[in-house]
This record gives C-alpha cells, sequence and structure tokens, in this order.
C-alpha cells in the first residue's frame, strides 16, 4: 500500500473526507479598525453581503459593517472553529455569546438545530487587524443528529503543545486540539461528538515544522481516513513524495509517514477519523441522512426558527474589550486568557 494515496491543490473549501465535511481557511490581512470595529477603509467596490473577493487582502464575507458571517442556521453536524490569530465573536439563538481568538477553540455541536453568528471585529483602532482562522465540519451520527445544541471553548492555555526534535535538533511543534498523541491528551469535546468516543481515533492537529525538520506522523490502529493539508511554507516531502505549498494530502492510515520538510518554516493541518459511513445529504447548512430529512430541517426552521434570534442585530460584537470569553446558556460565564 502507498503512503500517499493522493495530492491535491487547496481551494476554497478545502476537501475533506468522512467524518469531516467541509474546512475553510481564512486568511484576511485587515486594516485598522473604525468607531464601530470594522474596518477604517473604504468599502467601495466591495460586494456587501457576499464579498468573498480578496481585495486589498481581505473580505467582508456576509457582514455589512463589520466582517464576518451574521445570523444563519446549521442542524445535523459540528462546527469546530480554530483561531490562531485575531478575534470572533459569537452570538446564537439560545442566548449564548462569546469572544475569542488568538489560538482558542470553539466547539459548536448544532444537534437539532441552533443559529449563531460568527463576527470578526476590529479592536485595535491604531494597527492592522490581521485574521486567521479555521472551520471544520464534523459530521454527527444519524442517532446524533438531533440532540441539544451545545457550545463550548477550548481556551488556548488548556491546548496541549508539544515540541519534538529530529536527531539534527529541528524542531516539530504538536498542537493537539482533538485526540491523543503518545501520552498526552486534547481537552475533552462536546459530549456528544464522533470524536468523543476514542475508538473513532478522531484527531485534529496543528503542525509548525521548523525549516528542514523531520517528523514521524504515527500510524493509525484502525481504519480511519486521514488528510494532511500543507497551508504555509515551501516544499515538503512526504514519505518519497514532493509536495507543493498550499496542497492537500490524503495519506495511508497504516503506515507511519514520514514528514520532511523544505528550506521554510511550514505550517500543517491534519484531520483524522474513522469515517461514519452513511447517507450525507447537505443542503446549505443543513446535513442530515435523506431527503425527507432535510425538507423536515426548512420546515423546522421556518416554523420555530430554532429558538429565534435574541439580538439587536444579525451581527452582534462585543465591545472594545480584549479580554476572551464565553458566557453560555445557562448563564454561566467563563473567562479565556
Amino acid at each position: 500500500m502507498r503512503d500517499v494515496i493522493r495530492v491535491f491543490k487547496l481551494g476554497f473549501p478545502w476537501e475533506t473526507q468522512d467524518p469531516f465535511l467541509f474546512c475553510a481557511h481564512h486568511a484576511d490581512a485587515y486594516p485598522k479598525g473604525n468607531a464601530n470595529l470594522g474596518p477604517d477603509a473604504s468599502l467601495n467596490g466591495r460586494r456587501l453581503g457576499e464579498d468573498f473577493v480578496l481585495k486589498d487582502g481581505w473580505r467582508m464575507y456576509h457582514g455589512q459593517n463589520v466582517p464576518g458571517f451574521p445570523y444563519h442556521p446549521h442542524r445535523g453536524f459540528e462546527t469546530i472553529t480554530i483561531t490562531t490569530e485575531g478575534t470572533v465573536d459569537h452570538a446564537d439563538s439560545l442566548g449564548a455569546y462569546g469572544r475569542f481568538g488568538d489560538g482558542d477553540v470553539q466547539w459548536m455541536t448544532a444537534g437539532k438545530g441552533v443559529q449563531h453568528s460568527e463576527m470578526f471585529p476590529l479592536l485595535d483602532k491604531q494597527n492592522n487587524n490581521p485574521l486567521e482562522m479555521f472551520q471544520i465540519w464534523l459530521n454527527l451520527p444519524r442517532k446524533d443528529k438531533m440532540v441539544d445544541p451545545h457550545y463550548a471553548m477550548i481556551w488556548s492555555q488548556h491546548i496541549p503543545k508539544i515540541v519534538e526534535r529530529d536527531e539534527s535538533g529541528k524542531s516539530t511543534q504538536l498542537t493537539i486540539i482533538s485526540g491523543g498523541y503518545k501520552n498526552t491528551l486534547s481537552p475533552p469535546c462536546a459530549p456528544n461528538s464522533w470524536a468523543n468516543e476514542s475508538s473513532h481515533e478522531v484527531r485534529v492537529w496543528m503542525l509548525k515544522m521548523e525549516a528542514n525538520a523531520e517528523w514521524v506522523l504515527p500510524k493509525s490502529d484502525g481504519q480511519v481516513n486521514r488528510t494532511l493539508f500543507f497551508y504555509s511554507g515551501k516544499q515538503l516531502q512526504v514519505s518519497d513524495v514532493e509536495v507543493a505549498s498550499y496542497s492537500g494530502v490524503i495519506l495511508s492510515s497504516s503506515r507511519d509517514i514520514i514528514l520532511k520538510n523544505g528550506g521554510e518554516e511550514a505550517y500543517l493541518l491534519f484531520l483524522q477519523g474513522q469515517p461514519i459511513n452513511e447517507p450525507v445529504l447537505q443542503y446549505g447548512p443543513f446535513v442530515m441522512n435523506s431527503e425527507d430529512e432535510i425538507r423536515q430541517a426548512f420546515a423546522d426552521y421556518q416554523k420555530t426558527q430554532f429558538g429565534g434570534w435574541p439580538w439587536d442585530g444579525p451581527d452582534p460584537v462585543h465591545g472594545e474589550e480584549k479580554k476572551h470569553f464565553a458566557v453560555f446558556a445557562n448563564g454561566l460565564r467563563e473567562e479565556g486568557a
């Protein structure tokens, strides 16, 4: 069996494998912020509400004043939002809200239905506001598609980071968002997640490799799907295959994979999991197992709005303080770093 099954160029969104549904990489060089926490720059020439063109190095996405994604519904899967730089403001139809970024991870189970917004307030009014984040959709099996929605934060200071060095002393840093590596386990994830069962071998890892570093990605215990996304760097050798930057690599699960980095620092995302192996029918923000369930999702949303929207507008942001926090539907509050 080959170590490397297939190499492909990354587009938008990135190609994923079961149990993952979707992965989007957002990298925006936002300018300094204005009094409303939007960009202190002209919005002329942008298709506001649907701005996905990388003009001047950034996009407004669906935002009109603040970049981001105003309220929208989900059913039948989970979103994992990884931030490496910048700020994200969350609000949802259950009344939960929060601010996170700079290494924090949000894990949200949409389950039977929730509306939420994800806005990118530009808090710094003197300097630029770069943002980098990844949003990953992880499917739910049929038995869990209608569980109650759940929103959790994994704060950056609680996410394990392991640094290993090769024989030449070159380092590879592994950030463990989901799953285990050797004797280190990730923080707990959402209670009804496919990742919550260790036998499913769900791994969400970020890797940073020093120039010319070498590191071994260990084989899986079972039959899993695994994809490596090489999104920043110059050149990477995966087993005996040379891979160019901004490429995805589908890997064998039964063999250790030797990664040899090129002459620049490299950044990678690794997704692995046992496939759910159920029919997937997706229509926009709803992911179910049959057409009837998709129709029911639309009917339920039209009838209930998945709890309605308790906020004054579709795109709430949470003030000018840079402190990270989360307030849950039961009123409990957590503080981030």
